[in-house]
């Protein structure tokens, strides 16, 4: 049932995901761009270029904030991913039982049962 659920949850996060790319692509251009004007900023000498620089930053920040919601997608990727993280866990944790109840037996699992036994 708990791999159900997983599997449930990672649908609707996939929908959310997927719902949300065209905002998170935008998001990030706007990201990008800021970064070059910020650049672009530094490297103006004249007070008029860095007035300039600063209009146009706004403006590319004021389109980054309207695109804001795009935060829910990369929550959703993030949830994605721990429960990417969580399925395989749960496998590795089902491997590891398995093993330590079929490897019990062994007496090369623990060396010192095998010493006491020879004494």
């Amino acid at each position: 049932m708990k791999k159900f659920m997983l599997f449930v949850l990672s649908l609707i996060a996939i929908f959310i995901l997927l719902a949300n790319l065209g905002p998170m692509v935008f998001l990030g251009l706007c990201i990008y761009l800021l970064y070059i004007i910020f650049k672009k900023f530094i490297k103006a000498e004249s007070i008029v270029a860095k007035v300039a620089w600063v209009l146009i930053g706004l403006l590319v920040l004021s389109m980054a904030t309207s695109n804001l919601y795009a935060i829910i997608g990369l929550v959703a990727a993030y949830f994605l991913y721990t429960l990417y993280k969580n399925w395989n866990d749960n496998n590795r944790e089902e491997e590891i039982i398995f093993n330590k109840t079929s490897a019990s037996d062994d007496p090369f699992t623990n060396f010192e049962r095998q010493r006491g036994a020879i004494k």
